[in-house]
């Protein structure tokens, strides 16, 4: 009972830029993210064959948890302020314009699109993940070109992750191999606590200056975890540094709450849905409607043959 699970904005963003503007609707308007994104599911299916497949979804892009812990958190992506939420992320019209259409075929297709709101589609990954370990219904495989999910990998529980660093077609595959060849880390855990401790700019998490990739892959051989090394901060431990010891410290109001914004949520409360493959489309006359309104014909073809539609 193979579970892939899609980081559904990394795939269409993904598209958008990787496939060319010229894919136009009869009218005029751009699909280029719709139509990859459906090869990529149609291509997925076809060379996976899960059994179930969920399009997990940003409900919410910057979770007021993770802004209060951390105000910088994507603060460089917000367009516009909007009251009563913590922004509106700045996306390029004509994939905005694209959003809706993705919605509306993957409903009518019958591809299971599922949101939490307040949490971002890796809290619905890490969510999802969770449950199939713990129910024994993996394997899973996570589609994503963020690779704050690689904190997800787990050789025992069948977690790996599907990173298109060169493209969907020939994904990086990440185990814990990957993960130790790559990054010098030997689990998803230790990858978040050393993405927690190097820091991203692309999320707006400054890390503790000083000590990037490879100095906290050190420490964590060393002391194990996060928590270890702290210890062993508080404790004089020989094997840090002085400086390093003096950098831990002055960032020590980051790294108490970091972890909270850097680690991916497990217990969601993410609904109640069907997430097996669709036998036949959940609509199959608006899926045909709009195949010809936005020119998807050729794309849909592909996901019908890949799910094994009759």
């Amino acid at each position: 009972m193979s579970l892939m699970l899609l980081d559904t904005a990394s795939l269409y963003f993904r598209a958008y830029y990787g496939v060319p503007d010229s894919l136009r609707a009869p009218s005029g308007e751009p699909v280029n993210a719709v139509r990859g994104l459906l090869d990529t599911i149609a291509w997925l299916a076809t060379t996976h064959g899960p059994d179930r497949m969920v399009a997990c979804w940003d409900d919410d892009w910057r979770p007021a948890f993770r802004v209060e812990a951390i105000g910088s958190y994507k603060a460089h992506r917000v367009a516009r302020e909007v009251p009563g939420t913590t922004g509106v992320e700045e996306v390029p019209e004509n994939l905005l314009t694209q959003v809706p259409v993705i919605v509306d075929v993957l409903g009518a297709a019958g591809v299971a699109r599922v949101g939490v709101p307040g949490y971002e589609a890796d809290d619905v990954i890490g969510t999802l993940t969770e449950r199939a370990v713990r129910e024994g219904t993996g394997p899973v495989d996570i589609v994503t070109g963020d690779r704050d999910l690689f904190q997800l990998v787990d050789d025992a529980a069948g977690v790996r992750v599907l990173y298109p660093a060169r493209g969907v077609r020939d994904p990086d595959v990440v185990d814990e191999q990957r993960l130790a060849e790559k990054y010098g880390v030997a689990s998803g855990q230790a990858y978040a606590d050393m993405a927690t401790l190097r820091g991203d700019p692309s999320d707006g998490l400054p890390g503790v200056p000083g000590i990037g990739e490879k100095t906290a892959a050190r420490l964590l051989e060393r002391y194990g975890t996060l928590a270890g090394i702290l210890a062993a901060r508080d404790e004089g431990d020989p094997g840090l540094t002085a400086t390093q010891r003096r950098r831990l410290q002055e960032a020590d109001a980051y790294l108490r709450v970091a972890p909270v914004v850097v680690q991916v949520a497990r217990d969601a409360p993410v609904p109640a849905f069907d997430p097996a493959v669709p036998k036949a489309p959940a609509d199959p006359d608006a899926l045909d409607a709009l195949s010809e309104r936005w020119g998807l014909r050729s794309s849909v073809e592909r996901v019908r043959t890949a799910f094994g539609w009759a």
